[in-house]
């Protein structure tokens, strides 16, 4: 893992999570893990990663409070990657039915109840279907199993975004990635070792980026095409309950 020494990443504190375990497993995978609760502490790193459970709407009051709602887009917009894990994954959206909100904007669609849900919030363990390659869920086995805790999850406009679903009910988005704005509607850092292994390939991805050596699929044609259908442009805006 010597290429994911090299992954600096800020780990976004907004008051809507515990981050004890997401960063103790990017720094276990050798990420040098900043925690930065405002806007001047986020500096220009290779990944910013944002955790969370909870309503959209109380947590971008908070990252605007904090003014980190510019500062992540400016991140994003010098070329940082970003990582959204539950909440922060639903953040990536135009706006959420659950209480109307507005996201990021920066991926086109919105955040619904999950369909057809047998119960709610979906809590426990469930399989991941792979419906599209992407080197962020390289190497996993068929139906790998992870840990979600939500009863929200994203409805992309583009269904191109979607590199896995989920079954609750209905299906679900529960992987997303479109140029260097990913998002992971379960919870790698409590998923044993298939979500470490997808956490190492994050890291893999954005250390070979940030050394020029490569892209994910698509690269950052991906990201603008993403950008271009429907979502607001990362100069333009950006934008409790089980997430």
């Amino acid at each position: 893992m010597s290429v994911a020494t090299r992954a600096s990443v800020a780990l976004v504190d907004y008051g809507a999570g515990n981050l004890l375990s997401i960063g103790q497993a990017l720094a276990v995978l050798g990420a040098d893990v900043r925690v930065v609760r405002r806007a001047d502490e986020i500096g220009s790193p290779d990944l910013v990663v944002v955790p969370g459970v909870g309503a959209p709407g109380p947590a971008m009051r908070r990252l605007r409070r904090a003014g980190l709602d510019r500062a992540l887009a400016a991140a994003v917009e010098g070329g940082a990657w970003y990582l959204g894990i539950c909440l922060g994954m639903q953040l990536l959206f135009e706006r959420s039915e659950e209480d109307g909100s507005r996201g990021f904007a920066w991926i086109a669609g919105e955040t619904r109840r999950l369909p057809s849900a047998p119960r709610l919030p979906h809590i426990g363990w469930n399989e991941l279907d792979v419906v599209a390659p992407h080197r962020m869920l390289d190497g996993l086995p068929p139906r790998s199993p992870m840990y979600f805790v939500h009863s929200f999850a994203p409805v992309p406009r583009d269904r191109k975004v979607i590199v896995a679903e989920t079954v609750h009910g209905g299906r679900f988005a529960s992987a997303v990635a479109g140029g260097r704005l990913l998002g992971l509607q379960f919870h790698p850092e409590k998923s044993g070792a298939d979500g470490l292994r997808v956490l190492r390939n994050v890291l893999a991805l954005v250390a070979r980026s940030a050394a020029g050596a490569g892209r994910d699929p698509g690269g950052a044609a991906a990201e603008r095409d993403v950008l271009a259908r429907g979502a607001v442009p990362v100069r333009g805006r950006a934008g409790q309950g089980a997430a």
